[in-house]
């Protein structure tokens, strides 16, 4: 029988290809509310698929299971998935077929939601709406240097999961891709001044209302606070909930990155994430989050239903829709981007 509690904050990294009996323990934690994948944990789809279904047999309501699956350079499931372009491409084709980039940022939007859901996985965390503007980590992860372009493409990707049955997530806001630094080697910050980082604002804003989660920036922007954006009430809750009126799930980045360091402890970092009004958090480490959930300490638990909202109901099972000539079509175009 699986235990009835409620989810917690904590979205965690495990190790393996299936659960342990102390993975399985740290799992049941009550400050756990959901697991995020890496390639650590993919061996090919039939184990994904058995791994997903151990991990959803553990509690009611059930954990939510989540992954990075952009496509291009983060992509965590390739054997047996399509192979999915970077984001960038779309901008690429925007600038000279703009219907056409439309359609393929749909096509890329359903396919990849189509086969997360397909072995048991809710959500991946996309799509990235950072400007592709000269940033390290973000570069062809993100759709274009445009703002107006990212929006529209932005647009058209979430049309593309929502129909796949995927719930979506937004990321980095306010926006990392006009910095250089990579906040998982240091602590970056973008000094540019606010009419400045409105360009970068400016796809979350339009997108706000179609958005389900948001996940922060490990970013500093001392126009508006000094703090990295995720520990920032002034970015969290006076912008993005405010300003934006965006009502849904706001989500740290990976509390383990360097960019976080600013916060203090891991303790620490997670809660002044939660007091800025971060709804969860990422430690993508499993024994960073052994080590904090061994320590005792215990956090808000997010509003009821929030994290649940996240949870994928796919619109048919994959082999369903691989019947469907158009579906297959839609792969196909990929793979030859690719």
């Amino acid at each position: 029988m699986s235990l009835q509690q409620p989810l917690g904050p904590l979205i965690v990294g495990i190790d393996g290809m299936s659960l342990d009996d102390a993975t399985a323990e740290m799992l049941r934690h009550p400050a756990v509310g959901g697991v995020i994948l890496f390639t650590r944990n993919y061996e090919s789809p039939q184990q994904l698929q058995g791994l997903c279904e151990e991990i959803r047999a553990l509690r009611t309501p059930r954990l939510l299971l989540a992954v990075d699956q952009e496509g291009g350079r983060v992509q965590r499931f390739r054997e047996g998935f399509t192979p999915l372009p970077p984001l960038g491409l779309l901008g690429r084709w925007y600038a000279s077929h703009p219907d056409r980039a439309r359609d393929l940022a749909y096509r890329h939007g359903r396919v990849m939601a189509a086969e997360v859901l397909g072995h048991g996985v809710d959500l991946s965390f996309a799509p990235v709406l950072d400007l592709d503007r000269g940033s390290r980590v973000i570069g062809d992860r993100g759709m274009s240097p445009d703002p107006k372009t990212v929006a529209d493409l932005g647009a058209h990707y979430v049309a593309g999961m929502k129909d796949a049955g995927m719930r979506c997530c937004g990321k980095h806001f306010p926006g990392h891709g006009s910095v250089e630094a990579d906040s998982h080697d240091e602590v970056v910050v973008d000094p540019r001044d606010l009419g400045a980082l409105g360009e970068d604002l400016a796809p979350f804003a339009e997108l706000a209302s179609r958005l389900d989660s948001v996940m922060m920036a490990h970013v500093c922007y001392p126009a508006r606070d000094p703090e990295p954006a995720g520990y920032s009430r002034a970015w969290v809750a006076d912008v993005l909930k405010e300003q934006l009126g965006f009502g849904g799930v706001v989500i740290s980045d990976d509390l383990d990155m360097a960019g976080a360091g600013p916060g203090g402890t891991l303790a620490q970092r997670v809660s002044k994430s939660l007091e800025a009004g971060c709804d969860a958090v990422l430690v993508c480490r499993p024994e960073s989050a052994r080590s904090l959930l061994e320590g005792g300490q215990s956090w808000p638990l997010p509003e009821a239903g929030k994290l649940e909202g996240l949870q994928g109901r796919a619109m048919a099972s994959l082999d369903e829709q691989l019947l469907v000539p158009e579906f297959r079509a839609w792969r196909d175009s990929l793979r030859a981007l690719t």
